[in-house]
């Protein structure tokens, strides 16, 4: 049978730029995955367009990934985000750099990704078996010894890397089964929690569905702690759905409610909306009145047109109990500044998130405490690499936790490799 040099359990973004970078430091490679298809998460991440990395000075990049991000400039100084770059120009992906540094491919197709890769790894000469379930790893005393199948077979070895990812959006392979591997070499596994989620509420309005669908642009977004102090604040884009709210500030706003509902022992705690972040209350306020002045004789609904969204508003004079048929100039300064306050400060109580599976970044994972951040080498057992989401770090979306998967898989695979060359 023949001996690899490395095994790579795990074919998504950080198993397969292990593989590649291994096979490129001259190991012989082995990729294991017990999906019927690699690079399943790739193939659906970026809404199917795949955000392969983000183009930013390190220093931002490491502010983007909240969880452990200084860990990663060891891993950046071997392969950061302009080497993803080089990497997939240089295999004839063309790329571009859209909003907020974002890097797609200019074709907007993931599967172009995927199968580049996949090319690169089968001209490496590595060898793949898909739909093959790793059972365990074995060690010794002080290293790995064999990769165990459900099959029964072995596989003896002396670098595996692990690549298995965390717990979010299991139907593409991500269960969880590198942790017992890991805790089996004597890791510690950090509190697995949803990052990158959708936010559930019970707020009447919610359960109504009054705002379902309606999405709220370049908004400011907070989380405060039970104690009204601001713990959180991101800016962007958002919507309302039949349980909460979702979109790009939601989903980066998430795993602060979940740390500040843990921390508090709560059941909720308040979210606000700022629909107009970049202009003050007063100013805003002052615009109003211009409006009415200027038209004392029009309806309120008529003179506010296009100040925010109509949904939005309807739902604003409802609350504040305004008839918004009402000619302008009958309704009373106070009025008019609890509709601003409203645009400024909408308030929703919300309840957690929806569940790890449904999360796209798992929060929590291998503590990085026990990892060689330069190598991605356990320092439990010689032979054991681990990489990408099964590690205790994550970033928000928007190409981050991928630049996070190729640079820790690609510093693992080259370690792995170069640990065998120095045997």
């Amino acid at each position: 049978m023949k001996k690899y040099d490395v095994i790579v359990i795990g074919g998504g973004p950080s198993g397969l730029m292990a593989s590649i970078a291994a096979a490129e430091h001259g190991a012989a490679v082995l990729l294991l995955d017990k999906g019927n298809k690699l690079g399943r998460k790739l193939a659906i991440s970026g809404g199917g367009r795949c955000n392969v990395t983000n183009r930013m000075e390190i220093q931002d990049l490491i502010a983007h990934i909240p969880g452990n991000g200084r860990f990663m400039h060891s891993p950046f100084s071997v392969f950061n985000n302009e080497n993803i770059i080089e990497f997939f120009e240089g295999l004839g992906i063309q790329l571009k750099e859209e909003d907020r540094g974002r890097m797609f491919p200019v074709n907007d197709k993931a599967t172009t990704v995927v199968e580049t890769l996949l090319r690169r790894v089968r001209e490496l000469g590595v060898d793949i078996r898909t739909n093959t379930t790793v059972n365990t790893i074995n060690y010794s005393e002080e290293a790995v010894a064999e990769v165990v199948l459900y099959s029964g077979e072995e596989i003896s070895t002396s670098a595996v890397i692990v690549a298995t990812g965390g717990k979010s959006v299991p139907h593409t392979g991500s269960t969880g089964d590198g942790y017992p591997w890991a805790e089996k070499a004597g890791h510690t596994i950090t509190e697995l929690y949803p990052t990158e989620v959708p936010i559930t509420s019970n707020e009447p309005f919610i359960r109504q569905k009054t705002l379902q669908g309606l999405s709220l642009r370049d908004i400011e977004l907070t989380v405060f702690n039970p104690k009204g102090k601001k713990i959180k604040t991101h800016d962007g884009d958002m919507i309302f759905t039949h349980f909460g709210i979702s979109g790009p500030a939601a989903l980066r706003c998430s795993q602060y409610v979940v740390k500040a509902l843990k921390k508090s022992q709560t059941k909720t705690v308040k979210m606000e909306v700022d629909l107009f972040p970049a202009v003050s209350e007063e100013a805003l306020f002052q615009q109003v009145l211009s409006k009415v002045k200027a038209e004392p004789k029009k309806a309120l609904k008529n003179i506010l047109k296009g100040f925010a969204q109509e949904r939005f508003l309807l739902f604003v004079y409802d609350q504040l109990d305004l008839d918004s048929q009402t000619q302008a100039s009958t309704i009373s300064h106070d009025e008019l500044r609890s509709l601003v306050k409203m645009c400024k400060h909408f308030e929703i109580e919300v309840n957690g998130t929806l569940s790890i599976e449904k999360a796209f970044v798992t929060g929590g994972g291998i503590s990085i405490k026990e990892i060689e951040p330069k190598t991605m080498h356990s320092k439990k057992k010689k032979g054991l690499f681990f990489c990408g989401e099964v590690l205790d770090i994550h970033g928000y979306t928007g190409g981050y936790n991928i630049t996070v998967a190729f640079s820790t898989g690609y510093t693992a695979g080259k370690s792995a490799a170069e640990q065998f060359a120095h045997s």
